[in-house]
């Protein structure tokens, strides 16, 4: 892990309150490190110096291309977020990354993969999708959104296989939640990878009790490191917890109780 400033290389609003954010490196030293970076890792980012923006916010990776660039796609949902979502072209950003644990894509050798996401936590998996796809793997997607407006990466993830998008009022693709569609539909699959809000992590890993599968789970931070014990879930083996920034966020489907 390390901690640099990034420069802002573009800032586009891609759905309702959500944000595409390209970032660029202050060192082409570093590219070669970023290309090692694991999906499913995050970047913990310093946004301002005032009480209220103190801690530093985790922001998924959604992507990194071949020149070390990052792509983060954040959701403002406060002042923290509203400030970031402003910063424009040539901005630098305090950023300490890569944070956490990812999907561990070296050691799986899949046939099908099935990518269930919800709102925020979609764009960790597109670049999961993305680093799988390279390597042979099919890909299927599904992708819930509250209605039309919040729906992002459509067209993204089509390029990726097969892409299902269900909307909770319809306004968009398939009316209903993401279990609806595993209900509905016998999709074949080696491995499920999910992420998003915890009612519908809980509701996957519910439907899918047995399968092979990882999680990542989302959560407000504090220091992002380790440290501080401000983000912790329950071992499953009901002995202790693990910590959301360091042991995950990204856990297998059965090691957390959620």
């Amino acid at each position: 892990m390390m901690q640099t400033e990034l420069i802002v290389l573009a800032n586009e609003k891609i759905a309702d309150q959500t944000i595409e954010m390209q970032l660029g490196l202050n060192s082409d030293n570093l590219g070669t490190e970023v290309q090692k970076f694991v999906p499913g890792q995050f970047l913990h980012v310093k946004v301002g110096e005032a009480d209220t923006t103190m801690l530093r916010r985790p922001i998924s990776i959604a992507d990194v291309d071949g020149n070390g660039n990052i792509t983060i796609i954040f959701k403002i949902s406060g002042r923290g977020t509203d400030m970031l979502s402003k910063q424009t072209a040539g901005s630098r950003i305090d950023a300490l990354l890569p944070c956490g644990t990812g999907y561990p894509v070296d050691n799986l050798n899949l046939d099908t993969a099935l990518l269930i996401g919800g709102g925020i936590g979609v764009p960790p998996l597109y670049y999961l999708g993305k680093t799988l796809a390279a390597r042979g793997t099919r890909i299927i997607s599904i992708l819930g959104f509250q209605k039309a407006d919040h729906v992002f990466y459509k067209e993204k993830f089509a390029e990726l296989g097969e892409s299902i998008i269900v909307t909770d009022d319809g306004s968009y693709g398939e009316k209903g939640f993401v279990t609806d569609c595993l209900k509905e539909m016998d999709i074949d699959f080696d491995c499920f990878f999910s992420c998003g809000p915890t009612p519908m992590l809980q509701a996957v890993t519910n439907k899918l009790t047995g399968r092979h599968g990882y999680i990542s789970v989302e959560q407000r931070m504090g220091c992002g490191i380790g440290a501080c014990y401000a983000c912790v879930v329950p071992a499953k083996s009901g002995t202790g917890f693990k910590k959301i920034c360091k042991d995950g966020p990204v856990f297998a489907a059965n090691e957390v109780s959620l």
